[in-house]
């Protein structure tokens, strides 16, 4: 009976996820009223780039020019990511021409940049017939390379290569705008100063490329000097360019290891007063350096080499503020908070697990030390005399002084990491101490949280305070994703824009938070349910939440959903007690392929440029390209791995409940054998943030911030029924939240 319910709740468990996605459309609008997208296309494209343009560079008094055509034009904050760190102007001016993440190097690890990048200096060669141009060192030597030993397989040339004929005005332009075979088809050291042959030179090729100079300096008045010189530049473009052209500026590159968000500004035939946006950013106001490639042969009409391009279609967008000087303030403040965030993040995950870490040790430590075994006539190991105080029990036995101190520290702990998503609520970033009031903000939540569930009744009962936190933090992230995840863009708990890497949706520390948060409440939930309707419960949830992670307007993650399923799927098998049988096994294994291929078939639906990571991977293979990606994904979680804390705090926590909560002192064991939803639950947890982050790139961060919220909750849960963990009665199920089980 038991192996047919939990097939029937398996069944039933696709077929509400089947239909729930049945609705969801292709794409979605650019446009907020849903009109079809301008007719963006023209006969000419000029590309004005300026490395290190930023949105504070400019105003209406030194910069007129950009200023006048940021007014009637689409703008938007671009992130210059390539293939290196930092994004010098040569691997700008490269990554432009290859509409991939690429770098200007033949060395299989380029000098790491430790302060300014390196000027531009590179000889250009005028050719026989005094307009073109070569430029040395081979170039089909820097394709091979890039193709070869960079991981993302770019191509550099291959916007050129894509047009007949190009433009270069400039050397930027002309690292732009070279073919493989060295050649530059038409070049120009820097603009004429006669407007007719500006104007000749500009109308002789589909497609400019110019560089207008560089934005470098560090002091304001000295970057508002670079900027009215680019700002002159730009105003002879302007004059002389052809009808029907679409003039593109873009801030191509950062100039130092400080990494910022830059200009970008359509100006041209449906590029009207409106927003820059793009299917790979999925945001109103962010477009990548890697989408001007196929942007520009959009406009141009011409095919793009979709198997060389990582980038997609620039589009304009609603919703950008009449008035310039506000819609300016908004990529401004995007790329204050974006530098901000990146200052505390490391920061705040670092001692966010040196202070966890070393709460396991001491509460190890208090654990072992005040253990008596039932039955027993030995003693306890001695304590210090404040640990052996009494205080008023929540039941009818007396408990160790400490443990209520511990249990707040617990519930203080588990509550950091959605406290910090909260903090993005108020603009901390524009603080002179930016750092301290975002540190305020988050100890203040953690204190809120803490009080709010103290104060409960259901803090009184055994999984009480468990359940209510758990759900807590999985409603924050659901929230911030109802309203556009603008918690976790340039969020201290979420992701930056600077990264290049995600703009919308669920970031690898929203997402192990809300996989935990949703499993472990719903676990809690469960226990107080019949036993019969358990896996009912615990499908049911678990594919809402698999919808809101895997939908492409919610949390846009299809790996991370799958990761789900097996996590649901598999709690659903053991949420009614029992092992973990073959024949169990079998059919969560079962359930979660059928919704693997559902998930597929759905994003493979799709348009190409609109398809998830699933979909792109699994075209990317059916075409034979699929090695760079698998390539890649290995590279990410090793990298991931070694660079960031969430990485220890994983193995420690996992090396806590090991060596600590699964001892018989330890109490997990007496919770799993009284709560076997909640051990589901947990199992869930772990398999499914493990597959997230190598689904991911991610390696254990998922695991990492699911165990900052769940591992201090377990804790918690196991330090309430620890003194009782030799016992073998059986509690009654249905007390889980009526009282503190004896």
């Amino acid at each position: 009976m038991r192996t047919a319910r939990t097939r029937s709740v398996l069944v039933a468990l696709l077929a509400l996820i089947a239909a729930l996605f049945a609705p969801i459309s292709p794409a979605q609008p650019a446009h907020a009223d849903g009109d079809a997208e301008p007719d963006t296309r023209a006969d000419y494209v000029i590309v004005a780039g300026v490395p290190g343009l930023r949105w504070e560079d400019l105003d209406a008094v030194s910069t007129p020019t950009l200023w006048g055509l940021a007014e009637h034009g689409s703008i938007g904050s671009m992130s210059v990511r390539s293939a290196v760190t930092p994004t010098c102007p040569a691997d700008g001016w490269t990554t432009l021409s290859a509409g991939n993440y690429a770098y200007r190097s033949l060395a299989a690890n380029p000098p790491k940049v430790t302060g300014e990048c390196p000027q531009l200096e590179q000889e250009v060669i005028r050719g026989r017939d005094k307009q073109s141009a070569s430029l040395p060192p081979d170039e089909q030597r820097l394709v091979i390379f890039n193709n070869g030993k960079n991981p993302w397989g770019a191509v550099p040339s291959a916007l050129p290569n894509a047009v007949r004929c190009t433009v270069a005005i400039g050397l930027g332009g002309a690292i732009a705008a070279v073919r493989p075979y060295d050649r530059v088809d038409r070049y120009e050291p820097g603009l004429p100063d006669d407007p007719a042959k500006l104007a000749e030179l500009l109308a002789s090729c589909v497609l400019t490329v110019a560089d207008l100079g560089t934005v470098d300096a560090k002091e304001t008045a000295d970057r508002k000097t670079q900027a009215a010189a680019a700002d002159a530049q730009l105003a002879k473009l302007l004059a002389a360019r052809p009808a029907r052209s679409t003039v593109m500026v873009a801030g191509i590159s950062d100039t130092s290891t400080d990494q910022r968000l830059h200009v970008a500004v359509f100006d041209g035939p449906g590029w009207d007063s409106g927003w820059l946006t793009s299917a790979g950013t999925g945001r109103n106001g962010y477009i990548q350096l890697i989408d001007l490639a196929p942007t520009i042969l959009h406009v141009l009409g011409r095919p793009a080499p979709a198997k060389l391009f990582r980038g997609s279609a620039a589009v304009p967008a609603d919703g950008r503020p009449a008035d310039l000087a506000s819609a300016i303030g908004v990529p401004a403040q995007a790329d204050a908070q974006a530098k901000a965030q990146r200052g505390i993040a490391g920061w705040f995950f670092g001692i966010l697990a040196v202070v966890q870490l070393t709460l396991y040790v001491l509460l190890a430590w208090a654990m072992r030390r005040s253990y008596t075994r039932a039955g027993r006539a030995q003693k306890a190991l001695p304590l210090p005399e404040w640990m052996r105080r009494r205080s008023p029990s929540r039941s009818s036995r007396a408990e160790p002084f400490w443990t209520k101190w511990a249990e707040i520290a617990l519930i203080a702990s588990a509550s950091a990491i959605p406290a910090a998503f909260a903090a993005g609520m108020v603009p901390w970033w524009r603080a002179s101490q930016a750092g301290l009031v975002f540190w305020a903000l988050t100890v203040a939540g953690m204190v809120v949280v803490t009080l709010v569930v103290v104060f409960l009744s259901a803090y009184r009962r055994t999984l009480g305070p468990v359940g209510v936190v758990a759900g807590l933090a999985a409603a924050v992230v659901a929230l911030d994703l109802a309203t556009g995840a603008r918690l976790q863009l340039n969020g201290v708990a979420g992701y930056s824009a600077l990264e290049g890497g995600r703009y919308a949706g669920l970031g690898v520390v929203g997402l192990g938070v809300f996989i935990s948060g949703v499993l472990l409440a719903t676990g809690c939930l469960a226990q107080i349910t019949p036993r019969r309707r358990r896996p009912w419960l615990i499908g049911g949830v678990g594919a809402l939440a698999i919808v809101v992670v895997g939908d492409p307007f919610l949390g846009a993650d299809a790996g991370g959903a799958l990761a789900l399923t097996a996590g649901v799927c598999l709690a659903v098998a053991v949420c009614t007690g029992g092992w973990l049988t073959l024949n169990r096994v079998v059919w969560a294994t079962a359930a979660g392929l059928a919704v693997t291929v559902l998930f597929a078939l759905i994003d493979l639906r799709r348009p190409v440029a609109d398809r998830g990571s699933l979909g792109r991977m699994l075209s990317q293979i059916a075409d034979g390209t699929g090695g760079p990606t698998l390539h890649r994904l290995s590279e990410s979680n090793i990298t991931a791995f070694a660079n960031t804390p969430l990485t220890l705090l994983a193995l420690g926590s996992a090396g806590f409940v090991w060596f600590a909560l699964l001892q018989p002192w330890g109490g997990l064991k007496r919770l799993f054998g009284v709560y076997p939803a909640v051990r589901a639950a947990l199992t869930g947890v772990a398999l499914a943030t493990v597959l997230a982050g190598l689904f991911g790139g991610a390696a254990l961060n998922v695991a990492g911030a699911a165990a900052a919220t769940v591992v201090p909750l377990v804790a918690l849960g196991a330090l309430r029924v620890r003194e009782h963990a030799d016992d073998r009665t059986i509690a009654q199920e249905q007390e889980a939240f009526s009282g503190v089980v004896p």
